[in-house]
């Protein structure tokens, strides 16, 4: 599948620039997020990168008898009942690993939102990773994969760096980008 979408990928025009970075554990977030074909795109660029990648997904899935796919397939169950474990959750499967690229695709919806879910920048503190930013231009058909990036102790300084890097990505249906902002953060921003 990975392959097919890469070829589909090239054959549409779409091409990637920038590189990833040589990290062993790293948090990628995917934005805008607005189209189910964003997914063929994501297979596209893990194909062209050859990199295993992880994502979060609700433990029920992961029960006889699918839960050995999901695994196989990068799979990380969370038990969404806390979800204030879920950082902590995840943050524990980072200390399990020595390579570990987790994906989240921080809008959480395919529609505009008023803002993004914080869990990228908290899991990124907390297991002490980089963020790299993987942004859809549909207009151009590209997805530029950015340097690493530090969260820090200053999300507000990080959060301007992830507006810019994304204030010229609308993705593949523009209507469903909203404001790139954390919820602890002004609407202004």
């Amino acid at each position: 599948m990975r392959w097919l979408s890469y070829r589909l990928m090239s054959l549409l025009g779409w091409r990637i620039a920038g590189d990833l970075p040589d990290l062993p554990k790293m948090v990628i977030i995917g934005a805008p997020h607005t189209s189910n074909w964003d997914f063929f795109l994501f297979l596209g660029v893990i194909q062209h990168f050859r990199i295993q990648v992880n994502f979060l997904a609700k433990k029920a899935l992961f029960r006889w008898p699918f839960g050995w796919m999901f695994r196989k397939v990068g799979g990380i169950p969370v038990d969404r009942a806390e979800p204030g474990g879920i950082v902590q959750q995840v943050k524990e499967a980072f200390d399990q690993r020595e390579h570990m690229i987790l994906v989240i695709a921080p809008e959480g919806t395919r529609t505009a939102a008023p803002r993004w879910k914080s869990g990228f920048v908290e899991i990124a503190e907390r297991a002490a990773v980089p963020v790299v930013l993987a942004g859809v231009d549909a207009e151009n058909k590209v997805v530029t994969i950015s340097r690493a990036y530090d969260v820090g102790n200053d999300r507000h300084r990080f959060m301007d760096e992830v507006r810019a890097f994304y204030a010229d990505k609308n993705g593949i249906n523009p209507k469903g980008k909203g404001p790139v902002r954390i919820a602890d953060e002004p609407a202004a921003s």
